[in-house]
C-alpha cells in the first residue's frame, strides 16, 4: 500500500508546480449588491474589476474568441457577483430549461472558482441567456467533473440588442472557503458559442476546459466566516397507492458548516420516492452494468470516489434509516467520511457501511489517498483498505495509480493495483495501463465497490485525436482506437482480448456519421469470437433539435444479434420539450428471450425555470416493463425548497418486471 506513496515522493522530487498564470483581477468590494435581473447597470455595477480578451479552446486553441465578451466581478460580505456582457453578431441559440442540462450544448457563459486556490479543485457555475443553472464540482484539475452537486445561486439573463448579458450571484456560504484578509481564489470565465462548436476562456489557453491550474487570480479578498452555519431540509410525504392502504413519512437532512471549510452532514429516513427511475439498457455483455447515482445524501464530494478500481460504490447501499457525512479540506488535506444504516431487503442484508478518504495534495497539482471502504452485516466486516495517486509531470504528462487490499471471507487473491501513464492535449489522449485483480478480490470488495471481474492480468492501451478544419464540408474528425487483453491470474490462460476502432466525421451542414468496429474474444463457460459493426448517423441543429439513428449487427456469444437505435429530441414551443429513444435487439438463437424492445420517452413543459412538469415513460418487452412517472414541481426556493406532486404507476428496480400500480405522492419539503 505504501507503493503508490514512495514511487510518489520519488518522481515528484524537483519536480515544478505549474506557473503562476498572469491573469488577476484585483477583488472589489462594494457596499451595496446589485440587482439579480439580467440587466447590467452601470451603476449598480460601479467600482466591479472589468475583464475581457478571452482566448478560444476549441476550434482554434489559442486564438481570440470570435466575438467579445466582457465580465464584471464584484464581492460583499456573503455574496460573490459575476456579470457578463455577451456580444455576438447572430441571435443567440438557447433553448435549456432543465437544471444541470449539458449548457454548453447552448450558448451559456460559465464560471470556474477554485476557492482554496489549490490548483486542483473547485466548483463551476454556468446559465444560458434563458437564465438556467447547471452548478457542478471539480477534482483532479479537472479530469473529474461532478455534475450531481447542487447548490442555492441565483442568475438572471437578458437579450440585447447585441448579444445577451447575465448577472449572477454566488451565496459564500455555499462554497467552502479559507476566511481572512488578502486571500486568493483560482478563477476563469467561460463562453460556449453554439453555432460554431466554439469555446472561449478568459485566462488561457487551456489544456483542458475545467483546469483549475491553468485558471486565472482573483486576489485581495477580505473574507468572513459566515453567520449562519447550519442548514435542515425537511420534508413530509403522503402516498396514495392502488390497491393498498395510504402512507405518511417524514425525514430530515442536516448540513453544519463546523469551518467554512468542513462541513457536517446528517440525514434521517431520505425519501427518494419521487426520483427519475433508472433508465433501461441492451447489455451484450456478461457482467453488471453500473448505474448512475442520483439520491441526495450520496452527492455531494462523490467526485472523490471515482476511482478505476471503484471500491465504494452508492448504488450497493439501498434503503437508509438513516446516514453522517464529514467532508472538506484543510490546508493541503481533504478528508471524506459516510456512515450508513442500511435497512434488510429480499436479496441484502441489514447493514451498515463505513467508507473514509484521506487525500493529501503534493508538488503542485498531484495528490496521494488513503481509503478505506467497509460493510458490516450479519457479524462479518468486508471491504478493501487502499491508496491511489493522481500525479501530474508537466501539463500533458500524468499518471494515476492505485493498490488495494481486500479483506472478508477470503484471505488469498484479495489484492489488486493498476498504473496508467498518460497524455492528454486538448485536441489528443494516449494512455498505457497495467492492472492486476486478484482472483477473490471481487468476493470481498464488491460488497461495497463495483468490480465488474477479477482474476485477471490485464493490458490496455488507448488512442484518441481530433482534427478541426478550417474550410470545407468535413468540420471535424475523431479518431478513436482501443487495445485490451487480459490472462487468468490463477491459471496463466487467455481469458480476453479486444479491439475497438471508431471514426467520427462531424459536418458543417450538421449532419455526423460514426463508424465503429469491435474485435473481441472471451473465455468463459466456452470460447466466444464476438465481433460487431455499428454505424450512426445524426442531424443537430446546434440547438436543442436532433435526430439520429444507428444500426449495429455482428456475432455475440453464440448469437447473431441486430440492434437498431433510434434518437430525437424536439422544442415545440419555447418551455416544451420532447425527447424519444428506441432500441431494438434481435438475437439469433435466443434460448433466454432477451430480444427486446425498449421506448423511452421524456416531455418537460417549464412555465418558469422554478415551475414545471416532467414525464418520463419507458417499456422494456423481455421483461414486460411498462413505467410511467409524472411528476410536478413547484420550487419556491430553489433549488431544495418544493412541492411536488407526482403520479408513478410500473416502477421497479432496474431490470426487473413492472409490478407497483397507480401512486400517487405529495411531497413537501422545506428549508431553515
Amino acid at each position: 500500500m505504501s507503493m503508490i506513496l514512495v514511487a510518489a515522493s520519488v518522481l515528484l522530487q524537483g519536480v515544478p508546480s505549474v506557473p503562476v498564470d498572469s491573469a488577476v483581477i484585483t477583488a472589489a468590494r462594494v457596499a451595496a449588491p446589485p440587482q439579480i435581473d439580467g440587466v447590467v447597470d452601470s451603476v449598480e455595477w460601479h467600482g466591479a474589476a472589468r475583464v475581457g480578451a478571452f482566448l478560444q479552446y476549441a476550434p482554434r486553441r489559442g486564438e481570440p474568441a470570435s466575438q467579445p465578451t466582457t465580465v464584471l466581478v464584484a464581492y460583499d460580505a456573503s455574496h460573490l457577483y459575476v456579470a457578463f456582457l455577451v456580444d455576438d453578431a447572430e441571435p443567440p441559440t438557447a433553448q435549456l430549461t432543465r437544471r444541470d442540462a449539458d449548457l454548453f450544448s447552448d450558448d451559456a457563459v460559465a464560471i470556474v472558482l477554485d476557492s482554496h486556490h489549490d490548483r486542483r479543485s473547485g466548483y463551476y457555475f454556468l446559465t444560458n441567456p434563458l437564465g438556467t443553472q447547471s452548478d457542478g464540482r471539480i477534482a483532479d484539475d479537472g479530469r473529474t467533473i461532478d455534475g450531481s452537486w447542487d447548490a442555492p445561486w441565483r442568475s438572471a439573463a437578458r437579450y440585447t440588442n447585441v448579444g445577451w448579458a447575465a448577472e449572477i450571484a454566488i451565496p459564500l456560504a455555499s462554497i467552502s472557503y479559507r476566511p481572512g484578509i488578502g486571500q486568493t481564489w483560482g478563477v476563469n470565465f467561460g463562453r460556449s458559442r453554439r453555432r460554431t462548436l466554439e469555446q472561449s476562456f478568459w485566462a488561457g489557453p487551456l489544456d483542458a476546459p475545467y483546469r483549475a491550474s491553468q485558471a486565472g487570480r482573483l486576489v485581495g479578498l477580505e473574507l468572513e466566516p459566515q453567520p449562519k452555519r447550519y442548514q435542515a431540509i425537511g420534508y413530509g410525504l403522503s402516498t396514495l397507492q392502488q390497491d393498498a392502504r395510504s402512507e405518511w413519512d417524514a425525514g430530515l437532512d442536516l448540513r453544519y458548516a463546523i469551518t467554512p471549510q468542513m462541513a457536517f452532514s446528517g440525514t434521517i429516513n431520505p425519501d427518494f420516492a419521487t426520483i427519475e427511475a433508472d433508465r433501461e439498457q441492451i447489455n451484450l455483455t456478461r457482467f453488471e452494468l453500473s448505474l448512475p447515482e442520483k439520491r441526495p445524501f450520496f452527492l455531494e464530494g462523490s467526485e472523490l470516489f471515482r476511482q478505476r478500481i471503484r471500491t465504494f460504490y452508492t448504488r450497493r447501499i439501498a434503503d437508509i434509516r438513516g446516514g453522517a457525512k464529514l467532508f472538506g479540506k484543510q490546508g493541503p488535506w481533504t478528508i471524506a467520511m459516510i456512515y450508513a444504516d442500511a435497512e434488510s431487503t429480499a436479496t441484502v442484508p441489514e447493514a451498515r457501511f463505513g467508507v473514509v478518504r484521506l487525500q493529501r495534495d503534493v508538488a503542485g497539482r498531484s495528490n496521494v489517498a488513503l481509503m478505506l471502504a467497509n460493510r458490516g452485516a450479519a457479524g462479518e466486516n468486508s471491504g478493501s483498505l487502499g491508496t491511489d495517486a493522481t500525479l501530474f509531470f508537466t501539463p500533458t504528462l500524468s499518471m494515476t495509480a492505485q493498490a488495494i487490499q481486500s479483506y472478508g471471507s477470503f484471505s488469498t487473491g484479495t489484492h489488486a493495483f493498476f498504473v496508467r501513464p498518460s497524455y492528454d492535449s486538448p485536441t489528443a489522449h494516449f494512455h498505457v495501463r497495467y492492472t492486476e485483480l486478484g482472483e477473490r478480490f471481487a468476493d470481498n470488495a464488491d460488497v461495497i465497490g463495483f468490480i465488474r471481474d477479477d482474476d485477471r492480468r490485464e493490458f490496455d492501451s488507448a488512442l484518441d485525436k481530433t482534427l478541426w478544419l478550417r474550410a470545407g464540408l468535413l468540420e471535424r474528425f475523431v479518431y478513436h482506437s482501443n487495445y485490451n487483453i487480459f490472462w487468468s491470474l490463477a491459471t496463466d490462460t487467455l481469458r480476453s482480448w479486444e479491439i475497438v476502432q471508431s471514426v467520427d466525421f462531424q459536418l458543417r451542414n450538421r449532419w455526423s456519421v460514426a463508424l465503429t468496429r469491435v474485435e473481441d474474444f472471451q473465455r468463459f463457460e466456452a470460447d466466444f469470437r464476438n465481433r460487431r459493426t455499428e454505424v450512426d448517423l445524426g442531424y443537430n441543429t446546434r440547438e436543442f433539435q436532433s435526430a439520429g439513428v444507428g444500426y449495429a449487427w455482428g456475432h455475440n456469444f453464440g448469437s447473431d444479434f441486430r440492434l437498431l437505435s433510434a434518437r430525437a429530441s424536439a422544442k415545440p414551443t419555447a418551455q416544451l420539450s420532447l425527447e424519444y429513444e428506441l432500441e431494438r435487439l434481435v438475437l439469433d438463437p435466443d434460448p433466454e428471450r432477451e430480444s427486446t424492445w425498449i421506448h423511452v420517452g421524456r416531455v418537460n413543459q417549464f412555465f418558469t425555470k422554478d415551475l414545471f412538469l416532467r414525464l418520463f415513460v419507458q417499456t422494456n418487452a423481455s421483461i414486460d416493463r411498462r413505467e410511467v412517472q409524472a411528476v410536478f414541481v413547484y420550487r419556491y426556493r430553489p433549488p431544495f425548497g418544493t412541492l411536488q406532486l407526482a403520479f408513478q404507476r410500473g416502477s421497479a428496480a432496474f431490470g426487473a418486471r413492472s409490478a407497483q400500480g397507480n401512486t400517487l405522492f405529495l411531497k413537501a419539503t422545506t428549508v431553515f
